[in-house]
């Protein structure tokens, strides 16, 4: 839901601890490492533990490389280009769509992966790659993109859309309006990887005839130029982004509308209203029924995610470029490791759940130690600051790590549902904010609700001592509707961040009704086949007590500071963090006034409790520490020194506290789903059967994917058996020529599919041999999978030989046509340059099937392709 009011995926029971207060160190401390070749040798030296970033792979190759260390692998990484799209003088190039989706064409994507990357990913052509959950069901339209590096494909698309807006093309560069054409992209310059795709997507750029401008920064330079400014300044063209998780999602509900929608504030324009800002009613509108779950069924589900995908990808502000395999070490002296699927390493549990014989201290290192500001509703927002914050919080819920569904912390649930075509009665006293007479106001006879779902609390103290109470719980829920319903164009509680999201939550809140000193019931209109998804939207609570809320509201009102950075900008005041001292500062002189007056929020009135108290707890917390960092969790924020760059927490040890040490260590290790090999027939000859043996492990069943020229053809999936389960494939809809058979090996309960491909060719069946007196047929035309096969050829997917195949198919079908008799010539697989361009242009349409053919005929008369 909101930044505060926690949201995870699916219900996996698991005993509450019966020691309290206990971690597996005293104190963690993070420790900024830059250089991720200077943080694998401390890591391998012990002085620090392990590292939360990636190690390049060729530091990682031998045996002796990975002496000392344990290696953990993550493939919850992915990079992007991020375009801005904004119509504004002078002119944008990437206002034009096919502009934009030509850059599609310029980046050599097989290139990242295997060069700079070592071969630790896999090329991506959307926001979905092969290890998230949602990949399989999505998986035809995922692959019929097929974005192959082809820039002379990309340059003609770029030259008519450039020359339908007027501009023309002077000694290699674009003209409009009497100046070059200039773009600025902005490359971090602190990942190696995205420098290098930077570099060579400017040249790629400079040779379709832009000038580039190089800005070279971190994260920091990202979020005042790219994420902070009027997308009509043209400060910035494109932007090489990086994205990391913090959890494994089963059912993705934000994604798409993350990377694509303009609803969601994270598309160029932010939803800052002083800003330009993209817009596509029609992609908000899908992506806002995936988040709030307007569908019935989970077919109508991913119907919803296709249509979205597919917009996404032909709007191409945002093209995805590649999945990175994430290496990650740790000292072999370390236990309790949990290797999230999504987070990896850096997994909230690892830090939680790790220990090391004799020693009090855990050092970890990290990327950076700060980046984004520190704030519960609209900061933490970058991925280093969650690696810490979410060893020092509790939410109601989280994500398993392995399944990516619904797990319980500090909240378990019970779900009762009549959806997706009914409704249950919500009782009359329950409760909803009413904005208009700032109270809250009972929903009265007749209100009505698809869900309703049952909240128990384990509620121990905040950091500062103060319990954790219904009051936080419903302060929480008054501010997301607060901030979420715009009453005016002046409404002052509005956030160009938050406000967009926490509005399609409070339009599904129904009534809240507090049963118990640790129990409440949210009625929703939401639904979702999985119930635990109904408990993740309805769920309710606090990361931080809500007087510390509270203060940080009144700053935000007063104009002292903002939420969101884009607010800040617009306003020109700070980012809101309660990291650093000035804001700090500020919130503890709001919280002193609160003390003095004895004033209470107007939501809190009839349950604020002694909020003497809180407000004296909060400030004294404030004199010890230096921050307004308080939470729930197994770990308290002790300070941030910015000279030293490090970070320290230290273990809260209060008897409160619900969970033992140990609490989380059944996820040390899991069994993954693997595939040690495939066997397929080299051909089939089309309406045979093709059986396909799979070696697998660990498996429920397998699902099966031929590909042939045109698309997927056949699909299915089996049984997995342990060790040789047999697939066979009915090949009577396949085209003739080349074909890739893919498997996936699913689990369950462990979402993390094993893959394989093979490659087999597929044979037209034997034709009879005419009578004397029938008339030969003339030959047939080029079949459309000989073209794809050409293309593949010729952009290096395909080996020499499979291309010959296929030529061989057109000299059997009569459509290479040799009177003379074949003449044994060069070396057969010598075959020319000149014929993979050839093949490569007539792919891309740029010659005639004609000119095709007289190239085919040579590698006939020279004995390449042989008529036997």
């Amino acid at each position: 839901m909101k930044a505060y009011v926690v949201l995870a995926t699916l219900l996996a029971s698991l005993a509450a601890g019966t020691a309290y207060a206990e971690t597996g160190f005293e104190e963690v401390r993070f420790i900024q490492y830059l250089d991720e070749n200077t943080a694998l040798e401390e890591v391998r030296k012990g002085n620090i533990d392990m590292y939360f970033w990636s190690i390049p792979s060729e530091r990682l190759a031998t045996a002796e490389d990975r002496a000392g260390l344990n290696i953990y692998e993550s493939n919850g990484n992915s990079y992007s280009i991020l375009m801005n799209p904004a119509e504004a003088d002078p002119f944008n190039p990437f206002s034009l769509r096919d502009v934009r989706f030509a850059v599609n064409y310029l980046l050599d994507r097989n290139l990242i992966v295997n060069e700079l990357m070592g071969g630790y990913g896999v090329p991506l052509n959307a926001y979905y790659g092969p290890f998230d959950p949602e990949y399989i069901s999505l998986i035809e339209d995922l692959e019929s993109y097929n974005f192959q590096y082809n820039p002379a494909l990309a340059n003609r698309m770029i030259s008519e859309a450039m020359e339908g807006a007027g501009a023309v093309l002077q000694d290699g560069v674009w003209i409009m309006d009497g100046s070059p054409v200039e773009l600025t992209f902005v490359i971090r310059s602190d990942d190696p990887t995205r420098k290098s795709i930077g570099e060579t997507l400017s040249l790629e750029l400079e040779k379709v005839g832009f000038v580039v401008n190089r800005e070279f920064g971190d994260l920091n330079k990202a979020f005042v130029v790219v994420y902070g400014s009027d997308p009509a300044e043209q400060q910035w063209h494109l932007y090489t982004e990086g994205w990391g998780r913090s959890g494994f999602v089963r059912y993705d509900s934000v994604g798409l509308a993350q990377m694509y929608s303009p609803w969601f504030s994270n598309m160029p324009g932010f939803n800052d209203p002083s800003f330009w800002n993209y817009e596509n009613p029609r992609l908000d509108a899908l992506t806002q029924s995936i988040y709030t779950g307007n569908f019935t069924s989970a077919e109508e589900r991913t119907g919803l995610i296709r249509d979205a995908l597919a917009i996404g990808v032909e709007e191409s502000v945002r093209v995805f470029l590649a999945g990175r395999t994430i290496q990650y070490v740790a000292n072999e002296s370390v236990e309790g490791v949990v290797n999230d699927f999504g987070a990896g390493l850096p997994s909230r549990f690892t830090v939680i759940n790790a220990r090391q014989a004799g020693d009090a201290t855990l050092d970890v290192g990290v990327k950076q130690v700060y980046q984004g500001a520190w704030n519960p509703v609209a900061g933490l927002s970058d991925l280093y600051s969650n690696h810490i914050w979410y060893t020092l919080y509790d939410p109601a819920i989280f994500l398993h790590p392995y399944s990516g569904s619904a797990l319980p912390v500090l909240a378990t649930w019970e779900v009762r549902t009549a959806g997706p075509g009914g409704t249950l009665d919500v009782p009359p006293d329950a409760v909803l904010w009413d904005v208009e007479t700032q109270s809250w106001s009972e929903v009265g006879d007749g209100a009505e609700a698809v869900s309703a779902v049952t909240f128990r609390y384990d509620m121990g103290n905040w950091h500062h001592g103060i319990p954790y109470t219904m009051a936080d719980v419903m302060y929480g829920v008054y501010f997301s509707t607060e901030w979420g319903t715009q009453s005016g164009e002046n409404d002052r509680t509005f956030d160009p961040d938050f406000s967009p999201r926490a509005a399609q939550s409070i339009e599904t809140f129904k009534g809240f009704q507090i049963t118990g000193p640790d129990t409440l019931v949210a009625y929703v209109d939401y639904w979702h086949f999985d119930d635990g998804e109904i408990a993740i939207w309805a769920s309710v609570g606090a990361s931080t007590p809500w007087e510390v809320y509270y203060a940080m509201e009144q700053a935000v009102l007063d104009g002292k500071t903002a939420f969101s950075r884009s607010a800040a900008t617009a306003k020109e005041v700070s980012w809101l963090s309660v990291l650093l001292p000035e804001d700090t500062a500020t919130l503890r002189e709001y919280l002193a006034e609160f003390a003095e007056s004895g004033q209470v929020p107007a939501a809190l009135s009839a349950m604020a409790g002694d909020a003497g108290e809180r407000y004296e707890a909060a400030i004294s917390w404030i004199d010890r520490y230096g921050h307004a960092v308080i939470s729930n969790g197994p770990y308290m924020m002790e300070g941030y020194s910015p000279e030293s760059r490090i970070i320290t927490v230290r273990e809260f040890t209060d008897e409160s506290y619900p969970f033992a040490a140990d609490k989380w260590s059944g996820f040390e290790s899991v069994s993954i789903p693997q595939i040690d090999g495939i066997s397929v027939p080299a051909t089939v000859t089309r309406g045979q059967a093709l059986d396909v043996s799979v070696l697998v492990w660990d498996a429920d069943t397998v699902k099966y994917f031929v590909n042939d020229a045109d698309g997927v053809a056949v699909s299915g999936e089996v049984d997995a058996n342990p060790g040789d389960t047999v697939i066979s494939v009915d090949t009577a809809a396949l085209a003739g020529g080349a074909a890739t058979v893919k498997v996936f090996a699913l689990s369950e309960t462990v979402l993390r599919p094993a893959s394989h491909s093979a490659d087999f060719f597929v044979l037209a069946p034997a034709e009879p041999e005419p009578m004397p007196d029938q008339v030969e047929p003339q030959p047939a035309a080029i079949p459309d999978w000989i073209r794809t096969t050409a293309g593949w050829w010729a952009d290096g997917l395909i080996s020499d030989a499979d291309f010959v195949a296929g030529m061989r198919y057109l000299a059997q079908e009569g459509i290479i046509v040799i009177d003379a008799v074949t003449v044994p010539g060069q070396d057969a697989t010598a075959i020319p340059d000149w014929i993979r361009t050839t093949a490569g242009w007539w792919a891309d349409g740029l010659i005639s099937d004609g000119e095709f053919i007289r190239g085919m005929e040579y590698l006939v008369t020279v004995g390449i392709i042989s008529l036997e």
